[in-house]
């Protein structure tokens, strides 16, 4: 039997610059964000595209992408909390049983997907003026480079992590296990950043640190799996003959990013949502995934050669 590396992941919040600290989770959106406008500023020059458009572009995206994906937690996986709790989907904050600022802690990529496909709807007719499929089949190769970064803040943040395991791929995640509230107790320090890392160094603790148990970095394995899908969806564009076939990129995006997202769901914990609802055969993140699949392989048998390019 293979056992998991003791590997015990508890990064830091981020960059401390002193008067302020730069989260790596929001550095992450930060890269993804910024990757994604050069990219698409590399496509509009291809495609003889105004530049200017770019700038809106963004814009519609950045809010398409945050909205949607609060809206698809809310929706998808926290609906019995938020429908009784309803200013909390807009607010930063906790109000109840007291006041507690909370950020914005659930995002759920399905949503943003939904999103940004209307997003870009409305940009192709009020300000590109072009079909939405073409903007679809462009937007969707920043889009993939953007998951991956996602992914890695996830991954710095301790969070959608994955199964308990004894293979080798196993990390233990500090505060995944123990909550800022109850490393304090547990260790008697003033503040969680001094918890967690006694937690994770200090061997008078050794027997908090052996309740933690390994678990799959599912946030590493998705990451990685995007690698392939961008790579994938960005020679195609810029190598073949792909971009003329409309709604063939936008389609294999769907069907490559879903599938992955089905195939490491299965080694995630359960994120909650409707699967037990539906007999937890599948988790909500697979079953969403399915009709995406769908509706890819659609655009992906149905694509043909446009002239414009």
């Amino acid at each position: 039997m293979t056992h998991a590396l003791n590997i015990v992941w508890n990064p830091s919040e981020g960059i401390d610059l002193g008067f302020f600290i730069i989260r790596f989770y929001s550095l992450m959106f930060v890269i993804a964000f910024g990757l994604g406008w050069y990219i698409m500023k590399q496509i509009f020059e291809r495609e003889n595209v105004s530049i200017d458009k770019l700038d809106s572009l963004f814009v519609w995206t950045v809010l398409a992408t945050l909205i949607g994906a609060r809206l698809g937690h809310v929706f998808f996986y926290d609906w019995e909390y938020y429908r009784n709790n309803l200013a909390e989907i807009i607010l930063p904050f906790r109000l109840s049983p007291k006041f507690q600022f909370t950020g914005y802690q659930g995002l759920a990529s399905h949503g943003a997907a939904i999103s940004i496909i209307v997003a870009m709807y409305f940009f192709s007719k009020k300000v590109l003026q072009k079909p939405l499929l073409w903007i679809l089949d462009r937007v969707v190769i920043p889009v993939a480079s953007g998951a991956i970064f996602v992914r890695l803040g996830n991954f710095f943040n301790s969070e959608i992590v994955g199964k308990e395991t004894t293979s080798s791929f196993g990390i233990r995640f500090v505060r995944d296990q123990f909550t800022p509230r109850e490393a304090i107790n547990a260790t008697q320090l003033p503040t969680p950043k001094e918890a967690y890392n006694a937690i994770a160094t200090n061997p008078q603790f050794a027997n908090l640190l052996e309740q933690v148990p390994a678990k799959h970095p599912a946030q590493l394995y998705e990451a990685f799996c995007y690698i392939f899908v961008f790579a994938a969806l960005f020679f195609l564009y810029w190598k073949t003959d792909a971009r003329k076939k409309s709604g063939f990129l936008f389609g294999l995006f769907l069907v490559l990013l879903f599938t992955v997202r089905i195939v490491v769901e299965s080694v995630k914990e359960s994120q909650g949502g409707f699967e037990s609802d539906l007999g937890n055969i599948l988790s909500t993140g697979q079953w969403l995934s399915i009709p995406f699949i769908i509706v890819g392989l659609y655009f992906v048998i149905t694509a043909k050669k446009t002239t414009e390019i």
